[in-house]
Order: C-alpha cells, then structure tokens, then sequence
C-alpha cells in the first residue's frame, strides 16, 4: 500500500531540513575553527611586535589601544582593548596551537580556560570539553566547581601525569561532589527522599556532574533473596568501566553501619544483578561529612568496590572548596604512607 501523499510530502521536508542543519553546523565549526585560528595569529603579531618595541615604555599598552583604534575604524565591533589582550594571552597560553584546541574549541570556551594559572588544568579541560561538546556554561560552572582538582584528589597520588583519565574505579570518584543545581536546603538531615527526588529532576545535570560513561538505570531498585528486599536509592552503568555503580544517598556524617550496608549492597548486587560480562560493581556512599578515623580503619581502606564521597548542596567559596580538596589529598596520602595505623 502506498503511503499517503502528505507522509511523503512530510519525509521531504524533514530531509531537506536535515541536509540544510548539517550544512550549517558544518559551516559553524569551518568559521569557528578559521576565527579561532586567526585570534591566534593576531595574539601572535602583537607579541612579535611587542618584542620589536620592549625598549619603548609601556610600549604594549600603546600597541593594544592603538590596534583597537585602527580594527574597530576597519572592521566595527569585536576587536576591543580586552578582546585584543585575551588574542595575546591566547598565544601565550598555546603558543603552539594544537588541532583539538582550534577544531573543536569555541572562542567563548578558550576564553575562560586560558584564565587557569595550571597548564594541567587547561589542558584537561580543553580535552574535556571538546569529547564531551560542553557548553560554555557547562564549562564555567565545571571551572567554578574545581571539577579537575576534584577529580585528581580522590586518585591515586602516585599518578604522575596528573591528568585524570578511566582506568578504574579510582578514576572517575569525585570528592566532594557538588550539588548546587539541586536548589534544596543545605542541611537535609533525615531527608533522603527529598535529596533523591531532587536528583532524578536534575538528572542530566547529575550525570554531568558524575563524569564521563554514565547512564541511568533505576531509583530505589529493589534487590531480592529468599528471606528480605533491599533497595538500592539509586542506579547507574558505566560504559567506560563496563560496570553498574549504585548509589546510596545519606543525609548525615559517614557511619560505619553506612560502610556494612553498602558493602552488602554490593556484594548482593554482583551476586544477583550483574552480567557476566560486567566488571564488578562499584558503590558510592554520599555522606555530608567524614573522618579520617572512619576511612583509616574500616573496609574503604583497602576496598576497590566501595566509596564514601562528601556532597555539597550550596556552592562552596573557593577557599572553601581549596580547603576541603586538601583535607581530601592529605587523608589519602596518609592512607598511602601507612600513618596511623593500628599496631
């Protein structure tokens, strides 16, 4: 049977619809990756000129007002002091310019990261935001939250490249997370429900915020034996790690009954849910708060499976967020050096 004329004539429209969006998305990144290029010789002009003056006094500030004077008479807009100088420090960020850098970056993104003071940091987030398409918001509040040095501080501190890839577990856990999307209260004390609710509205947020590979399972996913159900507040597979990851939400300082219950979580889970193919199971305990007592002498020590992050909820300053990234860095270095151990 024939399909209708106006299905036909629909299929038509929609095909040339797509022929002309990937025309332009085309032509957006050709523009972008020439702009972004040109930015970057212009950046270097200015220094070669610079060089060609350093005997003058304030010889660059001169050159930059001057350039700005003579691009916007020509061209009009876009070309001010400010603009000027970030085409300088541009250069000097990058003064070789790689292809990932020029293809796959937008100007509104290498704007921010150039800001960085650490070359590790721009790099990872130049890499990142071009594999994962982050947009210049999304790359802002990553840059905001210390996205990178969250995740280089829950690693292993013997790492020498100190740029954070997925190998194993140790490689994608955050601490802390931050949750400031949630738009909920900063204290939820007995409150898991709430926090968990808050989570699955803000998903796709949430699994930007938990990394790379992510994909979301189930909420409150019930596990069986013969005897008792047991649920599991929430549920992820990781792609890259080829294995499930269950999250158990707390609303209160990390407890020990907390570690013995998502260890059974996730001794239950590899035994009953996971395929054989899938590696095994990773849990994560997000908690508002941790000793450094409570992770020495209980089975996160030494336990590759099984996790306990702190969450926050508002925002931290920087200070805030420098000083609990460090608290994190010297709790595992403590861990590795062996301090503290019971004799």
């Amino acid at each position: 049977m024939a399909a209708p004329k106006d299905a036909i004539e629909k299929r038509f429209f929609t095909d040339v619809s797509a022929l002309l969006q990937v025309a332009r998305n085309t032509a957006y990144r050709a523009v972008n990756s020439v702009m972004v290029q040109t930015y970057w010789k212009i950046g270097q002009r200015i220094v070669e000129q610079e060089q060609n003056g350093k005997d003058r006094a304030n010889y660059g500030d001169y050159l930059i007002v001057n350039l700005s004077r003579y691009l916007g008479d020509t061209f009009g807009k876009g070309f001010s002091e400010a603009n000027l100088w970030n085409f300088r420090k541009f250069y000097l960020t990058f003064p070789e310019l790689s292809t990932q850098c020029v293809e796959n970056s937008t100007w509104t993104n290498i704007r921010q990261i150039i800001r960085l003071d650490d070359a590790r940091e721009r790099d990872y987030y130049v890499r990142e935001a071009a594999e994962q398409n982050w947009s210049s918001r999304t790359l802002e509040r990553n840059i905001r939250t210390g996205y990178y040095r969250r995740l280089l501080s829950s690693q292993k501190i013997t790492k020498k490249s100190n740029i954070p890839v997925i190998s194993d577990a140790t490689d994608f856990v955050k601490d802390p997370y931050v949750l400031e999307f949630l738009n909920v209260p900063e204290y939820l004390t007995g409150k898991e429900t709430q926090l968990e609710t808050a989570l699955i509205s803000n998903l796709q947020k949430f699994l930007l915020e938990l990394g790379k590979g992510f994909s979301f399972v189930s909420r409150q996913m019930r596990v069986s034996t013969e005897t008792d159900h047991f649920y599991v507040d929430l549920v992820f597979y990781n792609y890259l790690l080829k294995c499930f990851v269950i999250i158990d939400l707390k609303t209160q300082k990390l407890t020990h009954q907390d570690i013995g219950q998502m260890d059974m979580y996730v001794r239950m889970f590899d035994e009953l849910k996971r395929g054989a193919d899938d590696n095994p199971t990773i849990g994560i305990i997000f908690c508002t708060d941790k000793s450094e007592t409570m992770v020495k002498y209980s089975v996160l020590k030494e336990n590759k499976q099984i996790f306990a992050s702190k969450y926050k909820t508002i925002l931290p300053t920087e200070a805030e967020l420098a000083a609990e990234i460090e608290r994190n860095v010297n709790m595992l270095q403590d861990m590795q050096d062996g301090r503290g151990r019971k004799t």
